[in-house]
């Protein structure tokens, strides 16, 4: 019998395989987003110190799940950024596919000001 790997193992390794080359510096931090069943979670990560410089989830903002929630958390992931004087990052989408809510967030992070 012939076992399947599961989607999220294989997203963990496509996310490893990524990240072999893709680094946050000081001077473009590492936009990192993680996709829940129940939420989605972006992080602008500092690799080089080792920081988490600034952190949204649409749990924190207390709203769903959906294409619009990610809307929202993207808008204000990029308003906490700009806030500390980051505009441009490299955008981490952690083996997901670019679409949907992920992309819904890149999106509305380049509508309000984020450079990547």
């Amino acid at each position: 019998m012939i076992n399947k790997p599961s989607k999220n193992s294989q997203r963990q390794l496509r996310h490893a395989r990524i990240r072999k080359t893709l680094s946050g510096t000081t001077a473009r931090p590492r936009l990192s987003v993680y996709r829940s069943n129940t939420g989605i979670y972006v992080q602008v990560i500092d690799d080089t110190k080792g920081v988490t410089l600034a952190a949204s989830s649409s749990k924190d903002l207390k709203i769903g799940k959906t294409i619009a929630a990610a809307k929202q958390v993207g808008m204000d992931i990029a308003k906490k950024a700009l806030a500390q004087g980051i505009k441009a990052v490299v955008f981490d989408r952690s083996g997901y596919l670019y679409h949907g809510r992920i992309k819904a967030l890149a999106d509305a992070a380049r509508e309000a000001g984020l450079q990547f």
